[in-house]
This record gives structure tokens, sequence and C-alpha cells, in this order.
């Protein structure tokens, strides 16, 4: 099979299209036949030398998220038959061979989740990292529900910072399915049209001074919760238009700037600050993000494309690198790999 290595740290140019051997699931395992590779952040870090694809003696396989079709099932595996679709998530943590950038992949079956027959492999390799950190950042406040549906935010006012990116695209599509009114924050006029297009009740320039004041105009008593991707610079906007008991959740820190909390204010309202980080967040976590990611896919409430706020990137697998390239440079959009045909 062709499959994308790289056998040491370093910039796109040590990714290599190679042949290997196809692989036989284990016990807990699945076989993937890989039809679409996600590209995320997460993919071109731990390529450089973050994560656990840093220290692995053989070659690794990158990226995290993918979509395709059950090719074999381990012993003890259940709920999974050859055949079936799937969506993949962190596939590769901790198991640098098991890469989505490769025409078969070995996964542990609970990294594995039901595609629906009507959701495109394409949605289906953009769910994953983004979509499992957006329904994590929107089901740990304290005064919310811990799974989503439709109405399981009803009442509930969210703030995405970042609306344009792959994080903030899925929590702004995964509240609105579940019934929030969703404000985000954007950069410029081309970001806020894609954020408006993702379904955002209202849309934020975070570079106008008043921005806090906007946003306070628009939710009087304040936010309920935050779904931060830039802890350290927005700290003192996000402690503006909080309220009592509020929630920031943060997933990143864009930037790397210091956080600096009004301790005073933070303490006198009960502010909560969750920072998230999907791979930790434990097995319970896991199963109910998939469940309901999974649900909110079926409903036709994620959806990609420059129509749903998300533009999609295309390469072939031998330009894995480009496709690395893209998202490192800052791409607007989901960069996804045609790893096989349809």
């Amino acid at each position: 099979m062709r499959a994308i290595v790289y056998r040491r740290p370093g910039d796109s140019s040590v990714l290599e299209l190679t042949e290997r051997a196809i692989p036989e699931p284990g016990p807990g395992e699945l076989r993937v036949r890989v039809l679409v590779s996600g590209v995320n952040p997460t993919d071109w870090k731990a390529r450089r030398g973050s994560g656990s694809a840093a220290a692995a003696a053989a070659a690794s396989v990158p990226n995290q998220d993918g979509a395709g079709v059950v090719d074999a099932v381990g012993p003890g595996v259940t709920g999974f038959a050859v055949g079936d679709r799937v969506w993949l998530a962190i596939s590769a943590w901790q198991r640098p061979a098991s890469g989505t950038a490769q025409e078969f992949t070995i996964t542990l079956a609970d990294r594995a989740f039901p595609l629906p027959d009507d959701v495109s492999f394409d949605v289906g390799a953009s769910l994953g990292v983004p979509a499992v950190t957006a329904h994590r950042a929107l089901t740990v406040s304290e005064d919310a529900p811990a799974r989503l549906h439709p109405g399981a935010l009803s009442g509930t006012t969210v703030l995405v910072a970042g609306g344009a990116g792959a994080v903030g695209h899925a929590a702004i599509q995964l509240a609105r399915w579940a019934g929030a009114t969703v404000i985000t924050t954007v950069s410029s006029a081309d970001k806020a049209a894609l954020a408006e297009a993702a379904g955002a009740h209202h849309v934020v320039d975070y570079r106008e001074t008043d921005a806090a004041e906007r946003i306070r105009a628009i939710a009087p008593e304040g936010v309920d919760l935050v779904v931060e991707v830039a802890a350290g610079a927005n700290a003192e906007l996000d402690q503006l238009v909080t309220h009592e008991r509020s929630t920031i959740a943060s997933y990143a820190n864009d930037g790397g700037r210091p956080m600096t909390i009004d301790f005073g204010r933070a303490t006198m309202q009960n502010l909560r600050y969750q920072f998230v980080l999907i791979y930790t967040m434990g097995a319970r976590a896991w199963a109910a993000a998939g469940e309901d990611v999974t649900a909110a896919a079926c409903d036709g409430a994620v959806a990609i494309g420059a129509e749903a706020g998300l533009p999609v990137h295309r390469y072939p697998l031998e330009q894995t690198a480009a496709a690395h390239d893209a998202v490192e440079g800052g791409v607007v959009g989901k960069v996804l790999i045609e790893v096989a045909s349809r």
C-alpha cells in the first residue's frame, strides 16, 4: 500500500511517499481503508517534534483524523463490521504508525465512530480533532449539560473566539445544533462572512476597541460560555463579557501570550477556567463526543465548504507535504488529502 512516512522530526521535506505492507489488526483494533485524511495543526507540530511521534524509532505516518471503510476487525472488537463507514479521531496518538496518510491504517476501535450513510467522507475526515475539541469546550461548564443534542443549550449564550477556524467553525455549528445563541469574534470581513455562513448569530471584529461593549450590547447579562483559541490575547475581553459562574474553555493560546487573570473579579464571579486537551480528557468524554458529533452529522448540522463557512483545500496523497505547509502557513479552511479513489 502507499503511505506517507517521516523518519525524523523536521519541516515538510521529511515527508516521503513509500510502499508498506498492509498490516493485520490485533485485539481491540480495526483496519480501515482510508479514503480521506484530514490535516490539523497538531499534525505539523508532531512532525516538527512534539508528541509521541517525535520519539518513535520507526517511521511515523502523519495525520490524526480521517474517514474510510472498515476492512478488517481485530479480536474482541464489537460494534463494527467489515464494510462499515467510519470517521477516525486521533488515530496516531501514541501510535505513530497509525496515521491516516496511508491507504490502510490500524486504529484502536475506540478511536473510530460510525459515519452515517448520507454524510460524505470529506465531512467525516473533517470531524476528529476540531469537532471533538469543540464538543469538549461546549460541555465543561458547571451549569450546562455534559452532552449535546437539539435543545441542550437552549437559553445559553456562547462566545466562540476565532469563528473562522476549524475548531471555531465546529463550535458554532454544534452550539447552533444544540440551541445556543452564538456570538463569534473574527479579524476581518472575509472571516466574518465565513462565521456567518457557519451559523453564528452575531459576529464581532475583535480588533475594534469597543469589542467588549459590542458583545455586552448583544448579551447585556454576559455570555455563559467562551470557547477560546487565544487564552492570553483574549483574557481581558473574556473577563469583561462573562458573568457569575461563566466558563472560559481554552483549547489554545494563539501567539503564546501570557494569560493575566483579574483574580479579584474572577473570584467574585466564580468564573471557571477550563483548559481543554482532548488527548487526556478520558474515555467517558471521548465516547460522549463521538456519539454526539455523529448525531449532529446525521442531522446535517455539521457541514464544510465555503457555503458552510469552511473552505476546503484538497491535495492528493503524494502532495501531503504541500498540505502540511498550507496548514502550517495558516490557510483559512479545511485541508483534506485524497488518499484513495471513492
